[in-house]
C-alpha cells in the first residue's frame, strides 16, 4: 500500500467529508473509486472545461459583424499611426 497526501482548503475538506458520509463512505473510499474508474476507463471520469473564450461571446461577435458591415459600406476612418498617437496625447 502507498500513502498519498493531499492538501485541501478546510471548508472544501469539510464539505467532501459530509458528502462522503451521506453516501456511506469516507474520503479514502471516494478517491479509491475515482482512481479505479480513471485506470479502468483511461480518462478522467468527468468533463473538464475551460470558460468560453470571451472573443467568441455573442456580444463580441455581434460587434464584429457590425464592424464588417461598416467596412463593406465604406463607413471607415483612415488614420496614420502618427495621427492616432497625436490623438492619444490630446
Amino acid at each position: 500500500m502507498t500513502t498519498i497526501s493531499l492538501r485541501f482548503d478546510d471548508d472544501l475538506k469539510r464539505q467532501l467529508d459530509e458528502i462522503c458520509e451521506e453516501m456511506g463512505m469516507n474520503l479514502t473510499t471516494c478517491f479509491m473509486i475515482y482512481a479505479k474508474k480513471l485506470v479502468r476507463d483511461r480518462k478522467i471520469p468527468f468533463e473538464i472545461e475551460a470558460p468560453p473564450d470571451p472573443f467568441f461571446s455573442e456580444s463580441n461577435l455581434r460587434q464584429l459583424r457590425k464592424s464588417v458591415e461598416q467596412v463593406k459600406n465604406g463607413q471607415v476612418v483612415v488614420k496614420t499611426m502618427e495621427e492616432l498617437e497625436a490623438m492619444a496625447r490630446d
